[in-house]
């Protein structure tokens, strides 16, 4: 599907060479597509209407907007880049929204493959197979790695993470993408988008395992001389990439790091963003799930002006 669409037609934004009227609502998504690029629609219409068929599990017609996201994102002069790329990996992610546990957290198979993943993600609402879905834009975003890279050092900070998100999900078995994660780390300075790379390398990592990337991740959360943001992201990370108990000290550091103004920050950080609910940020919720699974979920409130995260 994805891959059958040629380079030119993805660089030259030749829409009509996309078979998008072979997926429920994907002439929806292409004319959004065209509005967007173009500039003549309203602000986040084309990705709005990406979002929205994921929320509503219709991923089909959402991923043959993958390739001309990715490219509106790398346009450093269309307005909308910064919307464009939060939606790029929507896609190529099922059954994440309210997920926390350090089982299911940042899990998503390596697998390109629609028979692989079929037992995984079931069937969208549509009736096409989710896992066929979500294994066509992880090929689109495999396929255009070389173009999301560069994004890491983009001036934006909300750039860099989003890049980030998207690369995650990259089919990396020569762990090229880990590697960029790790090389951006070295110089990036903000705070948050350094640990957005730690949970990126996390995610690239639990899809194709590295030992060695997994004792990093504990030296991370282990290190005081590391900003509160990444030793908290690393924790997360490591729980997600080892069934071993959380040790005293992780626990302890966690407890002391994860305030109430640092657990809000961080939800700028998509995967934390996706983890929230039951009145608790995707931070605290993670937490929770995580070192304390015993624990129920907070009752939610019934007065519809209660506070929420």
């Amino acid at each position: 599907m994805v891959a059958d669409i040629r380079p030119e037609a993805k660089d030259g934004f030749l829409l009509d060479e996309v078979p998008w009227g072979h997926f429920p609502l994907g002439d929806h998504v292409g004319e959004a597509i065209h509005l967007l690029h173009t500039g003549d629609s309203p602000v986040r219409t084309g990705t709005g209407v990406v979002s929205g068929m994921c929320a509503n599990d219709m991923r089909a017609g959402a991923v043959l907007a993958v390739p001309f996201l990715i490219r509106i994102a790398a346009d450093t002069r269309h307005p909308y880049r910064a919307d464009a790329l939060a939606e790029v990996s929507s896609p190529a992610r099922a059954r994440y929204f309210g997920v926390a546990s350090r089982g299911e957290l940042l899990l998503h198979r390596a697998d390109t493959q629609y028979d692989d993943l079929y037992d995984d993600y079931g069937v969208e609402v549509t009736g096409y197979p989710a896992g066929w879905s979500v294994a066509g834009a992880r090929i689109a975003i495999t396929a255009d790695t070389a173009l999301l890279q560069p994004l890491l050092g983009d001036p934006d900070p909300e750039i860099r993470i989003h890049a980030a998100y998207a690369l995650a999900t990259a089919t990396d078995s020569d762990r090229t993408v880990r590697a960029a994660f790790r090389t951006s780390l070295a110089s990036e300075q903000d705070p948050i988008v350094r640990a957005a790379l730690v949970l990126a390398t996390a995610e690239a990592t639990r899809a194709h395992p590295h030992p060695p990337t997994t004792t990093w991740m504990r030296e991370q959360w282990q290190d005081p001389t590391q900003e509160p943001e990444v030793r908290l992201a690393a924790a997360i990370g490591w729980l997600c990439l080892t069934d071993k108990p959380a040790p005293d000290n992780l626990d302890a550091a966690v407890d002391r790091l994860a305030t109430d103004e640092r657990s809000h920050a961080m939800d700028g950080l998509p995967w934390m963003a996706i983890a929230g609910g039951s009145g608790q940020t995707g931070l605290q919720r993670c937490i929770r799930k995580m070192l304390h699974p015993e624990q129920p979920d907070p009752s939610e409130c019934d007065d519809p002006w209660c506070p929420r995260h």
